[in-house]
Formats: structure tokens, C-alpha cells, sequence
């Protein structure tokens, strides 16, 4: 296959100075309220297996975006057949989202909520797969490259529909094998391939608002967790606790650490920027991502008992304290593939927070937020003092 059926038009290829649309922020707004399900299922579930089987959903969630995200940086996907075919994605999407309750227990009537799932998620993967092709126009090398990847789809969605058939326990490892699977393969037939990655700044802006829509999530949380209360002192204490806590999220990728990636990744040409794109955004991310959401069920759990004297619990304290070292831990990863070197502050951050999990299971609620708060905020006043002079001068060109 050399060329494209005369009938199919070829699609706009990026150039260096594209940048998000319209069109990709409402496709992004399905998964505001993905992560909120997410988030809640965990909330529901309320123990070790039931964030497991949330983050597999997360997973799910998250390459299922990702694949979008690089074929919106391949082509223009707000014009002619790529954008149809965006909006149906949109809707199946939004399927896989009102199903993510049932996404492991089936309620009693209608349709399999884990069958519907699954094949809800083969379907958005295939419109992406046949959007790909199309979009990669006459690059004969970009189309193999694409057909050679289609193996971890074709490998993990059939262990998804299994899994969702037989049902129970397997299904759950059943899932966890047909998601490691998807994301392994998908590394193996990618590393050094044809991948392009034709706008830097386009990728960088793309990943940066899908954090924010996740940080979006945690300020949703802090009203959850608020909305059966009457309000009280504790209550307004903890709210400007747990927006502080989303603030220093916030200021942790995007004061400089965003601004410093993207203009690494500017510089890097052909195979070497498409492997720093994917090893750097396509699967660090996912753990940036994944700290977020379990930090804002942390900071839900706190706020819906931040009236108590009584000790916060693990379950709470874990996902608070931990969600958010595990943030501060995907930043080092970030840094490391990006830039060559650790973010000590971050990394002693969360090695910090894993620490005082057992102490925070003693205290009350209001106690554990303050103290993870404190924590993050440190974190960032050592790094913007200490970093001042690079800092500026990295703000500076951003903005030159």
C-alpha cells in the first residue's frame, strides 16, 4: 500500500507552530468527568482492591487520550473526515466513562457494564488506528509503523473482552494483563520507529491541560467532600487547605518545569524527539496523572471527615499522603528522562509524605491535609529560592 484510496481526501499535516484546538479541549472535557468517576469508584469501592481496579480503568482512560493525543499532533483533527470521526470517538468515550461504576461489578438489568467497557474501549482504539492510517497520507513508513504498533491492540483488547465474559476475580487479572500487555507492546514496537512528532509545542500544551483538567478533578473533590456538611470553621479551613494543596500541585509542573520539557523537547529532531515525546509525556505522565487522582480522593476523604477528632485511617491517609509522593516522584521521572538529572527536593518530598503515612493514620483529618500542604508548599518555596536565577531566566524566554 503506497498511497491513499483517491476517494479518501489526505488530511492537513501539522506543522512546528500548531497548537491545541477548540475541537481537542471539548474532546478533553469527556474525561473531566471520566477521572471524577474514576475517582469515585474508588471512593465507593473504598479499599486496596477496589483503587487497583480503578487505576486499571485509569489506564485504560489514559491510552485511550494518549493515542488521540498523537494523532491530533500528526494532523489537523478539527477538519473534514478526521473530526467525524473524532466525534464519534468523543461518544464512545463518553460510553466508557458513564460505565466506569460497573466497570467491575455489573449491576443487576441491562447490558454488561465491564463487556460494555471493553468493547466500548476496542472500538474508540480502532476509529483511532483508521484515523491514523488515514492521516498519515502517503508516509509509507508512518502507516507500517502504524499497522505494527495495531499488535498490542489487537493482544490487549482480546484479554480485556475475555477478562469481562468470564467475569470475577480473573477479571480483574485478566484486565491487568490485556493493559500491561496494550502499554508493553505498544513500547516494544515504537522504540526507534517512524513515529513524527511534528509540533513541540503542541505536545507540550496538549499534556499540561490534561494535568489541569486532573487538578481539575481535585478542586471537584474538595466539594464532594463538603457537600453533605454543614458548613463550619473546619470545614472553610480545610477547603483552603486542600486549594492550597491543588495550588502547589499546579506550581510544581507548570512554574518551570513545563516551560524547561517543552523547550528540550523544541530542540530535538526526527526519532529522537517522537522517543523523548513517548517515553517522557506518553508514560511518565501516566503516573503524574495517577498521583493526582489518588491524591483528590485523599483530599475527599479528608474533607468529608475534617469535623472529626477521630484518627484519619489508613485508607484516607494513604491516598492523600501517597497520591501525592507519588506526583512528586513521577516530576523526578519526568525530569530525569527530560533533562538528565533528579529533582532532589521532589524526590525527598515524597519520600517524606510515604513516611509519615503511619502517623497520619493517628491524627485527625484536618491534621494529615496540613501537614501534606506544608509539605508540598516546602517543596516549592526550596525549589523557587534555591533555583531563582534559572528559574527567571527560563520564564523570561518563555515569554520573549
Amino acid at each position: 500500500m503506497t498511497s491513499l484510496p483517491r476517494f479518501l481526501p489526505t488530511p492537513k499535516v501539522s506543522a512546528e507552530g500548531h497548537r491545541v484546538t477548540t475541537f481537542e479541549l471539548l474532546f478533553d472535557l469527556v474525561f473531566v468527568f471520566a477521572f471524577t468517576q474514576v475517582t469515585q469508584f474508588m471512593a465507593h469501592e473504598h479499599s486496596a482492591i477496589g483503587v487497583l481496579q480503578a487505576l486499571i480503568i485509569l489506564g485504560i482512560l489514559w491510552w485511550s487520550w494518549s493515542s488521540y493525543a498523537w494523532l491530533s499532533n500528526q494532523t489537523h483533527v478539527d477538519e473534514g473526515i478526521v473530526r467525524l470521526g473524532m466525534c464519534v470517538a468523543m461518544a464512545v468515550m463518553f460510553v466508557i466513562a458513564l460505565v466506569i461504576p460497573e466497570g467491575f461489578h455489573d449491576m443487576d438489568g441491562g447490558l454488561s457494564g465491564p463487556l460494555v467497557l471493553a468493547v466500548a474501549y476496542l472500538l474508540v482504539r480502532v476509529i483511532h488506528l483508521s484515523l491514523y492510517l488515514l492521516a498519515a497520507g502517503t508516509d509509507s513508513d508512518l502507516r507500517r509503523q502504524v499497522l505494527r504498533t495495531s499488535a498490542s491492540l489487537a493482544v490487549g483488547s482480546s484479554l480485556m473482552i475475555v477478562g469481562a465474559i468470564i467475569g470475577g476475580e480473573a477479571q480483574l487479572w485478566f484486565w491487568i494483563g490485556g493493559l500491561v500487555a496494550d502499554i508493553v507492546l505498544t513500547y516494544v514496537t515504537s522504540a526507534g520507529g517512524a513515529w513524527r512528532l511534528h509540533s513541540a509545542a503542541h505536545w507540550a500544551e496538549r499534556h499540561g491541560l490534561v494535568i489541569i483538567l486532573a487538578l481539575g478533578e481535585s478542586v471537584v473533590a474538595i466539594g464532594v467532600g463538603a457537600a453533605q456538611q454543614a458548613v463550619s470553621v473546619e470545614i472553610i479551613v480545610g477547603a483552603v487547605l486542600a486549594i492550597a494543596l491543588s495550588i502547589g500541585l499546579w506550581w510544581l509542573y507548570f512554574d518551570v518545569l513545563a516551560i524547561a520539557a517543552e523547550h528540550i523537547l523544541g530542540r530535538r529532531e526526527g526519532v529522537a524527539r517522537a522517543q523523548l515525546a513517548t517515553d517522557a509525556y506518553t508514560y511518565v505522565h501516566l503516573v503524574l496523572i495517577g498521583g493526582v487522582v489518588i491524591s483528590a480522593l485523599g483530599v475527599e476523604e479528608a474533607i468529608a471527615h475534617i469535623a472529626s477528632d477521630e484518627p484519619f485511617g489508613l485508607f484516607g491517609s494513604a491516598a492523600l499522603l501517597g497520591g501525592t509522593s507519588l506526583y512528586l516522584a513521577g516530576h523526578a521521572l519526568f525530569w530525569r528522562r527530560v533533562g538528565g538529572t533528579w529533582k532532589y527536593f521532589r524526590l525527598g518530598g515524597g519520600a517524606l509524605l510515604l513516611a509519615l503515612i503511619p502517623v497520619a493514620v493517628t491524627v485527625p483529618a484536618l491534621a494529615a491535609l496540613a501537614g501534606t500542604v506544608v509539605i508540598t508548599l516546602a517543596v516549592v518555596v526550596i525549589e523557587t529560592v534555591r533555583y531563582r536565577q534559572p528559574r527567571a531566566e527560563i520564564r523570561a524566554a518563555a515569554s520573549s
